[in-house]
């Protein structure tokens, strides 16, 4: 069986977000605008999402 996984992708700008937020959007991989990763569907990842759940899009893929 295939693992689960998400495509994350940063859709508005970290420039307003807090230091910590930024840092998870940096652990996350995402560096400009559009950017998009793909990561295992972990639930540190989902914590991950849950902190900048207001400048990311998340897809299941």
């Amino acid at each position: 069986m295939a693992e689960k996984k998400v495509r994350i992708t940063l859709v508005k700008s970290p420039i307003g977000a807090s230091p910590n937020q930024r840092k998870v959007l940096e652990a996350l991989g995402l560096r400009k605008l559009q950017h998009a990763v793909e990561k295992p569907d972990t639930p540190q990842t989902g914590g991950a999402i849950d902190k900048v759940k207001h400048l990311v899009k998340v897809e299941q893929l």
